[in-house]
Parts: structure tokens; sequence; C-alpha cells
């Protein structure tokens, strides 16, 4: 049957005011976090008829959660979901989809609408095209954020697949009242973008929990990175430390771009850690190699932003830096931040040890001691490498943890001051290089557990560091939540006085499709 010519079984332009009788049935199958999230947000906007279902031993569970919710009522498994249901999500882990969609994809309402809030969309494709009815429209969705941040103008992408303008309207219906902002893409394209928006935030981030875990050390608590750029990179390790596992695994392995972008980021902190070595060792060219690079990252990702900040010529920006000033993210750090390190080593005529140009010797504000921030200028040099545009990213499908990681690494790149104290800390400070030394081991040890393609493996590699940080996590978790919601309101905020629409905003299909 031709997708173009399917009807539905309700109005498209129904909503949550509409009467019972012409309401759709919302059918969420799978209720994990994100799962539960969903059903909150169905049941707050009004929406009357709700079949939810988890795994069969879970059902008196559920039963239970929503004793008192007399609009989402429990099913006994995705069979009587499936069935009953006009607009049928399935939110389950990448790894299983297929074995899922195969499960209860037969019993699906005859001209309903099927959904995946899938992380990863090759493996549902496949699994909706191989076990869905024909009879049945496919209109997918991803809300790019996790179950504890608000959707409110979070990116909320929707794949029109196989299915009429009139179904895509329905969707858009049902889930407007996440207030998110809708991103229409292709499964292709959503792939690429989620690969560019996560893979190696993740990975940088997964590397350096397991590096501080692999030194056994808070770092934070010694007065070691602790205020202002350095409370996001904590927080937010321990925000995705204290998520589920399978959040991750499923992008990173089954995603083949995201293969290919962990692998640079690894490649990408061990060539520029040798260098660090090399040129504090005393070899000059490494020091012109580590200096040379780390601007050919800078200009290649941030060239035209610094032109339009009058850093290299040009006119006034057009946006102003993500973060808020660093003194606004002590509010959220779990240290307190210790007075300065001493001073870098000096030559006897007083000049710096290693020659890096005139024009670079630039202090940094006092207050922060100075690093190397490998981590920040191997995500740097890692876009460079494989030609990502971040700011467009941002732009049409950011997660909240790209964006803040984009804005740490915007705060020190678009910094004079502080990139070339970090280059000379990499240099001359010997603190820090044996948590660099670990955390190149961590990042190369994450690329290779994904090229492994093992679930399992990437399961134990994960939980190990977890339970090293597991005592923090509550703490860590307020704090985080704190501090994106500070630096998200900010954002939306700015978006909205450039003229977006935070209630719902549509961003056209990229790609011209």
């Amino acid at each position: 049957m031709n997708a173009h010519h399917l009807p539905l079984n309700v109005a498209p332009d129904v909503s949550s005011s509409s009467p019972y009788d012409e309401q759709p049935t919302i059918g969420l199958i799978g209720m994990g976090a994100m799962g539960r999230m969903y059903a909150k947000y169905f049941d707050q906007a009004g929406w009357k008829k709700i079949h939810v279902c988890d795994l069969p031993e879970k059902y008196d569970q559920l039963k239970a959660d929503y004793a008192n919710s007399p609009n989402i009522t429990p099913m006994k498994d995705g069979h009587a979901v499936a069935r009953s249901s006009d607009f049928i999500m399935y939110s389950v882990e990448a790894e299983f989809i297929d074995r899922v969609v195969a499960q209860y994809g037969p019993s699906t309402k005859v001209h309903s609408i099927v959904a995946g809030q899938t992380s990863v969309k090759a493996p549902e494709k496949v699994a909706f095209e191989k076990h869905l009815p024909a009879d049945v429209h496919i209109v997918s969705c991803h809300s790019l954020h996790g179950p504890t941040v608000s959707p409110v103008g979070q990116p909320l992408i929707l794949i029109k697949h196989r299915a009429t303008d009139e179904a895509l309207t329905l969707v858009e219906s049902i889930l407007s009242c996440l207030r998110s902002r809708f991103v229409y893409l292709s499964y292709e394209e959503h792939d690429s973008v989620t690969a560019n928006t996560q893979a190696v935030t993740h990975a940088a981030f997964l590397s350096m929990g397991t590096a501080w875990a692999s030194a056994s050390a808070y770092p934070w608590e010694q007065g070691l990175y602790v205020g202002g750029i350095e409370t996001v990179k904590v927080n937010l390790t321990l925000r995705i430390y204290s998520n589920a596992w399978h959040v991750y695994a499923g992008l990173a392995i089954l995603n083949p771009s995201a293969r290919i972008q962990i692998d640079q980021y690894a490649k990408s902190s061990s060539e520029l850690f040798k260098l660090m070595l090399q040129g504090g060792a005393g070899s000059e060219e490494a020091v012109r190699k580590l200096q040379e690079r780390v601007e050919w990252g800078r200009d290649t990702v941030f060239g035209d932003y610094f032109a339009e900040r009058n850093l290299v010529g040009g006119s006034a920006a057009p946006r102003q830096p993500i973060l808020l000033s660093a003194e606004l993210l002590d509010r959220f750090s779990l240290g307190t931040v210790n007075p300065p390190s001493p001073a870098p080593a000096s030559t006897p005529s007083g000049g710096s040890a290693f020659p890096l140009p005139a024009s670079h010797h630039l202090l940094p504000p006092s207050k922060y001691r100075p690093n190397s921030h490998l981590s920040l200028l191997a995500m740097v040099d890692c876009w460079a490498h494989l030609g990502i545009n971040p700011y467009h990213h941002l732009s049409v499908a950011a997660t909240p943890l790209f964006r803040l990681f984009l804005g740490v690494a915007e705060h020190l790149f678009l910094s004079e001051a502080l990139l070339q104290s970090a280059i000379r800390s990499a240099l001359e400070d010997s603190w820090h290089r044996s948590d660099d030394l670990e955390f190149v081991v961590a990042a190369r040890g994450w690329s290779q557990c994904v090229s492994f393609g093992n679930f399992e493996v990437y399961r134990r590699r994960f939980e190990e560091t977890r339970a090293f940080f597991e005592q923090r996590f509550e703490e860590a978790g307020r704090m985080g939540s704190e501090m994106i919601k500070a630096v998200m309101e900010s954002e939306l905020k700015r978006e909205t006085e450039s003229g977006g629409d935070v209630t719902i905003l549509k961003t056209p299909r990229i790609g011209g499709k």
C-alpha cells in the first residue's frame, strides 16, 4: 500500500483539548526514563488515552506507579499497546530495537503512526521496514536531551519516513506539549548530526572520568580542576556517569560515523600529548609544532567567529559566547578555588623557558590555576581534522551537553590569554602531566572499546568507572542540573530575542530535502 494515500484514524489537527472520543490513543512501548518523561508530559497536557507497557515482569509495578493517573493505562505487553494505539512510540535501547519490533510490530493497529525514540536510527529504520505492516505510517522522533532536562526549547528531531503530510501534522500536534524545537531530518541525516554533536562529546567526558578513576582521586577535592570552565567539565562528566551505560553505548557502537570521530579524538589527544612531552623536554621544533597545530585548529573551527569578534579583524559578532561568566560558573563548583599556581619557570634572563612568540606573553585571570586543557585542545583538533562546523550543529540539533562543551571550548579558544596560558602550562607545568597521561590512555581505551563493537565490554568499562564516582552523584546531579538550567535559560533568552519561537520553533530540513 502506498504510504502517501494511507488514511489516519483521527483528525490530524486534534489537540489535547479535543473531546475524549476524538483524541488519539497514544502508545508507549518501553517505560524507562525517557518513556516515563513522555508519559508525564502527555498526561500533564491533557491527552486522555495513554497506553504504556514495559517488560512483562514490570507490569505490576507500572500499575502501582500510575494508579493515581487516570489518563495513563498500563498494559501487559507491547501487543496490547500496538493493537490499541493510533500513535505508537518505541522507547527501547537501539541494541534491542529489531527484536522488540519483530515481536510487537505485526500487532500494529491499521493506519496508525509508529515512531522510535532511539539514539541511533539506522537499526530502527531497518527494523521498522522489515517488521511493520505496510498499512501504517512511519514518523520517527528523537528528543536530544536526557529525561531530567526540561524539553522546552530543546531540539526534537522528526523523521517523516513513510507517511502522509497529515500523519506528520498529527505527530506535531501530539508532541507540541513538550514545547521543543522541531528539527526535520532523514534517518541518515539524523545519524550524521547526532554523531557530530554527541559521539566525541561523550568520548571526552567518558575519558576524563576514566582518567580520574584510574588515578583513584577526585581532583576537585585536592584543589585541582576547580572553578570556571573546570566546573563544566567536572559536573558534566559526573552527570554522564550517573546515567545508564546503554544511553551512550548504542550511539557509539551502532553509528559508523561515531566510530570514526571517537577514533580521531583519541588520535588527536595522543598526538598533542606527544608534542607537549617533546616540547617540555626542550625540543623547540615540538614547541613550534604544538603552537601551530593548536592555532590551526582554532582558525579552522573558530576562524569566522574570530573575524566577527574583531579578534582577527572584522565587525562585531552577531551572537554572544555560549557560556556565562566564569565567576558565575563557580556557583556550581564541587570544590573550592585555591590560590593560583606559581609563575611558570623562567630562563636566567627573565624570559620564558620555551620560545613562544612575544605577542603571546599574556597572563590569564590569576584566580584559576592554568592547565593544559588537553581534552579541549583535542576536541577542537578533532573537529578541525574531520571538517566539522560545530556552529552549524548548534543551530540544527545541539544537545545541552554539546552546547555546554562547545561553550567551554569557545571560552578557551576565543581568549588569546587563556589559550596561550594552556599551551605554556602544557609545556612547563608538570603537576597535571600524570593526569594528561591517564586521559590519553583512557581516550585510546574508549576508542578501542567502541571499535570492538561489543556492548558487554562497553558496559563493564563504563560501570567500573561509574562505581568510583557513585557516592558523588547526588551533589553533582543537583549542581549539574542548576548549571545547565542557568546556561540554557541564557541561550533560550538570546534565541528568543533574535526572533526564535521557543514554544515550537520549526527548523527546516537540512540538505534541501
